[in-house]
């Protein structure tokens, strides 16, 4: 019953924005920002709200269904929240198998890193293992996606595809050193031996073209191309082309890295179920609150699609697909911020074309969230203006939103869009959602600016306009 209220109340909030508001003109600097950005008033949608008035200040085809980008990842972060809890914490169980082997149990964590995998298999106490290594990733049931379905860019990153055990995002940085004539190219992790390739006298332009990377799935990755001198030391990080068998292959190297020696006719990597027996020990990860930050300052998709597999397996959906993981979000959502008008979520990273939230449900639910005890820790994982996360960079730009506003971005080639909390000079605070859809989305971003700067001034009156 709770729950049935709590989406009446955000529907009538809705309700109210579709009937009484949704005529009111732009600030005239946004409408000046859409002209210099070419784009058409029809491309924006936006709801400027404060946080003790019933009605927002400014609300902009409010109830249309936009694609949101990485604002998806605010609902997958309410509702990690609300279904967990930010002290929530991964652990990873591991074995010290009788037959002398190890058995590890991937459990999500998207934090289970080289250091985090050292520290892990130095606290067994052991100095040699004589068994197989054994790997258990049914938590999760694999997608039918492949890594460069979205973008055909397999070898970035972010377009890793989410696993139980998730070691190192499954990636690898190349550092490239000018040394005389040659470049010398090294991996970290050590998982490829060293590569040269020659410098060059040219600038330092696009290097990573000039490196003219060989990369195929299946295949180790090679440089084919040259570097230039003047660019120094530089590091590329890229997605692992065989990420099935990453997972082994970096622990067998990580098992010599701490001094455990690993001998015999067992030495064998192999997927096997985990022992009912008790585990030998946790590898503790990071709570859901540190792991917030992690996925909205920096906007990881991969991080995001990990905490909701993860979160629909705490939920009670049994070794989630990506999938069955979506529909899960979906309901949550549905009962969350009604369905009127329809929601639709692919995944819980927002790279995807198909998602559709409209920016009036958005803006409903953090206003919502801004009651729940938990609003502390979802504000500190959203980038500040000006400072730190996807909001870093230009400072001067925001205007006096500038260290004042928490606020979640999103990018695709099609859609800019901004939303979250801004904490006015005058002491009011104001939700702010802002989003942009139309082929030439990314020329918008100087119309988020106006908008963030004008609500920052707590939002005055509008002119009409067109």
């Amino acid at each position: 019953m709770r729950k049935q209220a709590r989406a009446w109340l955000l529907g009538g909030w809705i309700g109210a924005w579709i009937g009484g508001v949704a005529a009111q003109g732009l600030p005239l600097s946004v409408q000046v920002a859409l002209r210099q950005a070419n784009l058409p008033p029809t491309a924006l949608g936006v709801v400027v709200q404060a946080l003790d008035e019933p009605e927002p200040r400014l609300a902009w085809q409010a109830a249309t269904p936009m694609n949101p980008a990485s604002l998806t990842k605010l609902v997958t972060s309410m509702a990690a929240l609300e279904t967990l809890g930010p002290a929530w914490q991964w652990q990873t169980p591991v074995w010290l198998t009788e037959d002398g082997g190890l058995a590890v149990q991937g459990s999500g964590d998207p934090r289970l890193g080289t250091e985090r995998l050292w520290a892990g298999l130095k606290r067994l106490g052991v100095t040699e293992l004589r068994g197989p290594l054994r790997l258990d990733r049914s938590a999760f049931t694999p997608g039918t996606a492949a890594p460069g379905d979205f973008d055909g860019e397999p070898w970035r990153v972010g377009n890793a595809q989410p696993e139980a055990l998730l070691l190192n995002a499954k990636a690898i940085t190349y550092s490239v050193r000018v040394d005389g004539a040659q470049a010398r190219i090294t991996a970290d992790p050590p998982l490829d031996p060293p590569q040269t390739v020659p410098t060059t006298t040219a600038p330092c332009g696009d290097w990573r073209s000039a490196l003219k990377l060989q990369w195929a799935a299946g295949q180790r990755p090679r440089f084919a191309g040259s570097f230039p001198a003047a660019c120094g030391e530089q590091s590329w990080t890229l997605a692992d082309p065989d990420p099935a068998t990453y997972p082994g292959r970096l622990l067998a190297l990580m098992l010599g890295e701490a001094g455990i020696a690993w001998r015999g006719d067992n030495a064998l990597v192999i997927e096997a179920a985990a022992p009912a027996a008790a585990p030998t020990l946790f590898w503790p990860g990071p709570t859901l609150a540190e792991a917030l930050r992690d996925i909205n300052k920096n906007s990881s998709n991969l991080g995001a699609q990990q905490l909701l597999l993860t979160l629909a397996r705490a939920a009670g959906v049994p070794a989630p697909s990506p999938d069955t993981a979506a529909a899960w979000l979906q309901a949550w959502l549905d009962v969350h911020a009604g369905n009127t008008p329809p929601t639709r979520v692919v995944n819980g990273s927002g790279l995807a074309r198909e998602t559709r939230i409209s920016p009036a449900q958005l803006a409903a639910l953090l206003r919502w969230a801004w009651g729940q005890p938990w609003m502390p820790e979802l504000l500190a994982s959203l980038p500040v203006a000006g400072l730190d996360g996807t909001l870093s960079r230009q400072p001067g730009r925001f205007g006096a939103a500038t260290g004042r506003a928490h606020l979640k971005t999103g990018s695709l080639r099609d859609v800019t869009a901004l939303a979250g909390i801004v904490d006015a000079p005058s002491g009011r605070r104001w939700v702010l959602v802002a989003v942009i859809n139309h082929a030439q989305a990314q020329a918008g971003r100087g119309v988020l600016d106006a908008l963030l700067r004008w609500a920052a001034q707590d939002a005055p009156a509008a002119k009409a306009g067109s």
